[in-house]
């Protein structure tokens, strides 16, 4: 029997405030062990929460990017469990009346556009973190991320490959960073994804029973535990067994996951409204206030470049990812250079240089201004496209302009015929016999005769007259 997955992800986004949701203590990261704290997030008797305005505004950024309706009257309710990185005993969310609900992203895999729904998205606190000895059997709790605001952004059960849903979180953290309030980093923590998971025959209305996929911490690990996952649940179920519901983590030393606990249900947290804090109460005019502060997202930037640059789907998709390279874009052709050669380089040298550099989008070394100057020597034939790269290389390592860098090593481009044309006959009396096989119709050497002058040349000749050259007086293969 064919079946088909079922995923939907809630995905713990961490958000940039200086301040925590409820205390002035700062939420920001690496400080040593329980430094950040106070008697509000440490959950001490006789401490009240006061609820950061930042954080709304944040929630209500995210809310109208994803097309959610936006509720005039939220509620805050605690979440109550144990466990020793929680130290009220319960974490301050929202239930019943979230911040927003009912919006959605579109994503592409493959060429195909699909649309993934968004349940709800709603504001909550983060516990702390336990660092286990992996020596003796202690625990060390550090309740500096105790209060950290978070948005978790719950989808439907939209998605039905491991491939959708990494293009979902993908989408996610595009939109998140696109607007500020989140930089989306999985390493440190700051954008976490669960992952339900069931399976059911092809044709099917009703869903299987689901396994939940816990904090897993990259997206190829998402969609190898996911690929994992639907196997597993498959082999189960072609067997004749019954899949239990549970939580599951990913073990990326293994590939594989493993069970965790039985899976909670809504009801095993006691939910119940928050006292401590009114409900929440939003007007039209704080919305719109919001609204009119959004930037430009990636899915209108991304048409906007096809339909105003002239620039192919795939190369509007790329220079969108980021909207800091989106801003480099504009910034170069802004600053004169031609919009196809422009996205070329940024998709090929300043994307290969910041990945073998490590580099994030914010740290690009070359000003799109300096790139913009490169550029337009190689248009005005000043220099060549392969020597524009060596001279890229050392613009990226000196921080000097592409002027001064070919002025100083004398790079400038050779375009007098009369010169390259002394090459070239030197270059073809002294390969009689490649010039013999050419012109009887081994055409494929063209090539050993332009790297012999180029090489001559020092990579300086203009190709173009170099091939008009050699095409003239090699003759017809």
């Amino acid at each position: 029997m064919p079946y088909e997955a079922v995923i939907g992800l809630e995905v713990h986004a961490q958000l940039k405030t200086q301040t925590k949701i409820f205390c002035g203590c700062s939420a920001a990261f690496g400080a040593p062990p329980n430094t950040h704290v106070c008697p509000v997030c440490l959950g001490m008797p006789g401490s009240l929460p006061v609820l950061n305005r930042r954080v709304v505004d944040f929630a209500l950024r995210m809310a109208l990017a994803t097309g959610c309706r936006i509720a005039r009257t939220s509620r805050f309710a605690r979440k109550n469990y144990f466990y020793p990185d929680l130290p009220k005993g319960y974490q301050i969310s929202q239930y019943e009346l979230p911040i927003a609900e009912h919006g959605a992203v579109d994503i592409t895999v493959d060429g195909k556009s699909r649309r993934i729904g968004i349940t709800r998205i709603h504001m909550e606190e983060d516990a702390g973190k336990l660092t286990h000895d992996p020596d003796r059997p202690v625990s060390r709790v550090d309740l500096n991320r105790a209060g950290v605001p978070l948005l978790e952004i719950v989808s439907e059960p939209d998605l039905r490959t491991p491939e959708e849903a990494g293009a979902y979180l993908r989408k996610l953290r595009t939109i998140l960073r696109y607007l500020d309030i989140s930089d989306g980093n999985m390493e440190e923590g700051s954008f976490r994804c669960d992952a339900n998971v069931s399976l059911r025959p092809r044709g099917q209305v009703e869903l299987g029973t689901r396994t939940e996929l816990k904090n897993i911490n990259s997206f190829r690990f998402v969609e190898k535990a996911l690929h994992y996952e639907i196997q597993r649940q498959r082999e189960i179920l072609e067997d004749g067994g019954r899949v239990i519901q549970e939580t599951r983590l990913w073990d990326d030393a293994h590939n594989r996951t493993y069970v965790m606990r039985g899976k909670e249900e809504a009801h095993d947290y006691r939910y119940f409204p928050d006292p401590d804090l009114l409900p929440l109460v939003i007007d039209e005019a704080w919305i719109e206030t919001v609204r009119q502060s959004l930037p430009e997202l990636p899915d209108p930037r991304r048409r906007r470049y096809v339909e105003d640059f002239g620039l192919p789907d795939y190369d509007a998709e790329v220079l969108t990812s980021a909207r800091e390279l989106a801003d480099y874009f504009e910034a170069c052709v802004g600053a004169g250079a031609a919009a196809k050669p422009a996205a070329n380089w940024i998709m090929g040298s300043l994307l290969g240089l910041l990945k073998a550099e490590n580099r994030d989008f914010d740290q690009i070394p070359v000003p799109a201004p300096a790139l913009a100057e490169l550029l337009r020597l190689i248009d005005e034939g000043t220099i060549s496209g392969k020597i524009a790269k060596t001279v890229f290389d050392e613009m990226a390592a000196s921080g000097r302009t592409a002027a001064a860098i070919v002025a100083e090593r004398g790079l400038v481009q050779i375009s007098d015929a009369g010169q390259i044309g002394a090459v070239v006959d030197r270059i073809l009396a002294a390969n009689a016999g490649q010039v013999e096989a050419y012109r009887s119709g081994k055409t494929k050497i063209f090539g050993f005769f332009v790297g012999q002058v180029m090489r001559e040349t020092r990579g300086k000749a203009n190709p173009k007259v170099v091939n008009d050259l050699l095409r003239e007086k090699l003759g017809a293969g």
